[in-house]
């Protein structure tokens, strides 16, 4: 069994966590509290949440207390004890691996659903391209999550691929797992769309904002929107609107602007938008009180060489790597059809370590 001691930095508050989900199951069973669907679905949501880490809690403290047990029995030489003792390691290998996640995520948003927005850099097709591979890929690993995702706005690629995509991913801990995928990820390869065969070097921006709609209370004035609605574009011929669907809104005072043109009413377009600003303005306001995120989103601005958060190589090798943690990946297409459990926890690992040095 691998030494996983060192990464419990953070510990685990369990009368803490047993004191807050005492508190939810008061307001919850309180006779008015079914009333406000609004107040109670995040604190349902809250304790499935509470009581899953505390369940894993008392796991790993009852397989613990077995290998202990069974330690006994093998220093007496019991060959059964010994396979027993393997078995059971095992077991607590993985139950830690779920407790160290449950530390790991302990942000006020990591457990909040996820926005996702992805743009190409230059390059044209060739970018359109490679963003419509992200977008797949971030595709299967919510299915290998069985997260439900739901495509907020999207705007195809002239020729293939595509230009811009936000979408929202549901499911627990969404965000906690999708927010070291923000920044610019770069891919190099031999390219489909050039008759000579030559190598290209393609950039894509991936943004990830926590979806705090539910979980938050943001005020948005109306005199600070302005609101425009235009036709939908598209890939043209019959896809093209021929309504003012699309809508798109500035929130004036910062200046903040978020379009919607994937669905044909502008009524559900308006409600995607909002959704979507409402992301926004509470992840400008986290990057206000912490500069280091600040700086990280201001970083983002160049979609270019040297700016890259992680790398795909296909040609002259194979191998995926991630430059703030070194994580490497010589599986590229595992990779691509959404196997990022190893980049998700080393990227984890990696900011809960920046953080205690901060």
């Amino acid at each position: 069994m691998r030494n996983n001691t060192k990464l419990f930095g953070g510990g685990f508050d369990l009368a803490g966590k047993e004191a807050r989900l005492q508190e939810i199951e008061t307001a919850v069973s309180a006779p008015d509290a079914w009333s406000d669907q609004a107040k109670i679905t995040p604190l349902l949501k809250e304790k499935r949440r509470l009581e899953e880490e505390i369940a894993e809690y008392r796991e790993l403290e009852r397989t613990f207390s077995d290998m202990r047990e069974w330690l006994v029995f093998a220093d007496e030489g019991e060959e059964e004890a010994l396979v027993s003792l393997n078995e059971q390691a095992e077991a607590l290998h993985t139950v830690l691996e779920n407790t160290e996640m449950a530390i790991l995520l302990a942000d006020e948003t990591d457990h909040m659903d996820a926005i996702v927005d992805i743009h190409p850099g230059a390059g044209g097709t060739e970018a359109q391209d490679w963003a419509a591979m992200l977008e797949r890929m971030y595709f299967r690993y919510a299915d290998r999550k069985k997260y439900k995702v739901e495509i907020l706005d999207y705007l195809p690629g002239e020729e293939a691929g595509t230009k811009s995509i936000t979408f929202r991913v549901q499911g627990a801990n969404a965000y906690g797992f999708l927010k070291g995928e923000k920044g610019i990820h770069r891919l190099i390869r031999i390219s489909p769309f050039d008759s000579s065969g030559r190598r290209h070097t393609s950039f894509a921006s991936v943004d990830v904002l926590p979806d705090a709609s539910e979980d938050i209370n943001i005020v948005i004035k109306e005199d600070d929107l302005r609101i425009d609605v235009f036709r939908a574009s598209g890939a043209g011929g019959q896809h093209v609107n021929k309504t003012e669907s699309a809508v798109r809104i500035t929130h004036i005072p910062t200046g903040i602007v978020v379009q919607c043109q994937n669905e044909k009413s502008q009524h559900s377009n308006k409600e995607s938008a909002m959704r979507i600003l409402k992301a926004r303005l509470y992840e400008h306001e986290r990057s206000i009180r912490d500069a280091a995120k600040q700086a990280d989103y201001a970083g983002k601005d160049l979609i270019s060489f040297g700016s890259q958060i992680r790398t795909y190589t296909m040609q002259p090798y194979r191998l995926v790597k991630d430059h703030r943690t070194n994580s490497e990946m010589g599986d590229v297409d595992a990779v691509l059809d959404g196997e990022l459990d190893q980049f998700v926890r080393e990227y984890l690992l990696y900011a809960h370590e920046q953080k205690n040095k901060g």
